[in-house]
């Protein structure tokens, strides 16, 4: 592993808290962070002339106001040292009536660090309602560190202890996100990035806002398009005006973890079967907030028009794509739910997580076909992989090809999952 790594990880062995970008000892292969060490800078955009989503619902018209929005972005960068590296601070809605519940999250990105080159392939990453890019930040390191440029978007949403509000949320999000995405499109981040490899990520209320930027519409009818104003919807809504302001071209792969917005939400009606950008959706069989097989596992059935992936981690429930509790969130339950798993290990977690994100993205943005290996899985169920051939060391890493053990995992260690691929339908002949 890179010098500058290895130093961190050595680091962190002394005693202070390991950031969830770095996995766990056990991890599978592509979640160990790559050559370089991450930088971390930050930007904002604001939009002139944007559509105030959270006014409009409240005064049943279409209202209009500057909008800025805050990016955090991760980078590949030069060197590396402990005494540099970041600490994010962040806060989250308690339960009513507790004030807001702040954080700190430790991790090994340096500010406005050297970056290593230029010309990356870029992630966009969305949070999740009422979340913060921080929360994300497992991520967004991890890959700086493989060579990507990783730029995280804080929506400003409305506190979700407010669920009145949320039909506004489901209006902003895709707007904010292409909104980001134009301007990264347009030279943001300068020679450090290359917009033409550009991939969307969002969990939860993110997934469904990238699903919505990438091409999916919301559908009037469904239960959130009920709650906003007739005028937004014929506006916003399928055939509409405003949809191009929701829309991105050139977007090279997507990945929502926990997406929101299948039954009994129904953003989309059936405009997912005309997204042809490659998807991995990951999801928890569990969720009990945005549900899975009538939820992520309908969008990702639905997206019939893409080549798609479906992580799904058996018995885990929503909190999968935010990074560990922070100790300030361990005292009381409401606080603790918004990053735990009631079943799983929110490490394991993380680490699954980056490893088919990487092998996805890879492949995607680089055109790395080895990465193939990793997702062509021999069993669609984990636990059916075992392990044959010969006693091995404790340790051992499937290579993929002389035992059925997915590729990457570490012996006796993948259990738990299962991986669902689908390809494009096939085109109807003229006339079907």
């Amino acid at each position: 592993m890179h010098k500058p790594i290895l130093l961190a990880f050595a680091a962190f062995a002394l005693g202070a808290a390991a950031p969830a970008s770095i996995p766990e000892v056990g991890a599978p292969e592509l979640a160990r962070p790559g050559p370089a060490a991450a930088g971390v800078t930050h930007r904002s955009v604001t939009e002139p002339d944007a559509l105030d989503a959270l006014d409009s619902l409240a005064a049943g018209r279409e209202i209009r106001a500057p909008r800025k929005l805050a990016l955090t972005v991760w980078y590949p960068a030069r060197g590396s040292s402990r005494a540099q590296t970041v600490v994010y601070r962040a806060s989250l809605p308690s339960e009513p009536p507790a004030p807001p519940a702040a954080f700190t999250i430790p991790g090994f990105a340096r500010r406005e660090a050297p970056a290593a080159g230029g010309h990356y392939p870029v992630v966009v990453i969305s949070h999740g309602y009422s979340n913060d890019p921080a929360m994300l930040s497992w991520l967004g390191e991890n890959l700086a560190t493989k060579g990507y440029v990783a730029v995280a978007i804080a929506h400003r949403d409305p506190p979700i202890t407010d669920r009145s509000k949320a039909p506004a949320v489901v209006l902003q999000r895709p707007l904010d996100v292409a909104a980001v995405v134009r301007r990264i499109q347009g030279g943001l981040l300068g020679p450090l990035a290359d917009p033409s490899r550009m991939a969307l990520v969002g969990y939860s209320m993110g997934g469904m806002g990238v699903l919505a930027a990438a091409g999916g519409t919301i559908d009037g009818s469904g239960p959130p398009g009920q709650f906003i104003p007739p005028a937004l919807i014929a506006r916003y809504g399928s055939g509409g005006a405003g949809v191009a302001d929701m829309h991105v071209t050139g977007i090279k792969a997507m990945v929502a973890l926990a997406p929101f917005g299948g039954a009994p939400y129904q953003v989309f009606g059936s405009s997912l079967s005309a997204l042809h950008t490659p998807l991995l959706v990951l999801a928890g069989s569990a969720d009990r907030t945005v549900g899975y097989e009538a939820g992520p596992a309908a969008l990702f059935a639905s997206a019939t028009s893409a080549d798609r992936y479906l992580l799904t981690f058996e018995n885990a429930g929503h909190s999968i794509g935010t990074g560990p509790a922070p100790a300030e969130m361990r005292g009381r339950l409401w606080d603790f739910d918004w990053f735990e798993d009631p079943i799983w290990r929110k490490a394991r977690l993380n680490a699954i997580s980056l490893h088919f994100i990487t092998a996805f993205l890879d492949l995607q943005l680089k055109g790395d076909a080895s990465r193939l290996a990793y997702l062509a899985v021999p069993s669609e169920n984990s636990d059916k992989a075992g392990w044959t051939g010969p006693e091995a060391p404790h340790d051992a890493v499937s290579d993929g090809g002389s035992n059925p053990t997915w590729r990457g995992f570490v012996r006796n260690h993948q259990d738990g999952l299962t991986l669902r691929h689908l390809g494009p339908r096939p085109a109807s002949a003229p006339g079907q």
